[in-house]
């Protein structure tokens, strides 16, 4: 017995899909970015650390990674110190740890997965 077989790949199509992928996590991390600030979980005195110096990183988009970032000297302080008495007249829900919620085991936990599912169909034409 004898078997023969092709394979023809369509290179256009698969480029096409690749960018998508790119597409859907960078309007991903802009909609968990927008989220977060949404859920009003951020700590906020002069609203400078959920302001402009909370974004998204798309940097490294290609390779298949975005970044949230803080780029405030104090939130790494405030993020790992949840013991702290946040004020809760601007954000009522501010703590620390303010993406729990959007990690495994959290509330919201598939949020980001079904974002980019849906972004990536829609881009990609699937």
């Amino acid at each position: 017995m004898q078997v023969k077989s092709m394979v023809k790949m369509n290179l256009p199509r698969i480029r096409q899909l690749t960018q998508a992928a790119v597409t859907a996590l960078e309007m991903t991390a802009e909609v968990l970015h927008t989220e977060v600030i949404r859920a009003q979980v951020m700590p906020y005195d002069t609203g400078h650390l959920q302001g402009e110096s909370f974004f998204a990183d798309y940097s490294d988009s290609s390779k298949g990674k975005v970044q949230l970032v803080s780029s405030t000297p104090y939130a790494r302080r405030l993020y790992f110190h949840p013991e702290y008495n946040f004020q809760t007249d601007e954000n009522p829900n501010a703590r620390g740890h303010w993406f729990e919620d959007w990690e495994p085991g959290g509330g919201k936990a598939g949020f980001a997965h079904k974002v980019y599912k849906n972004f990536y169909k829609k881009v990609g034409g699937v």
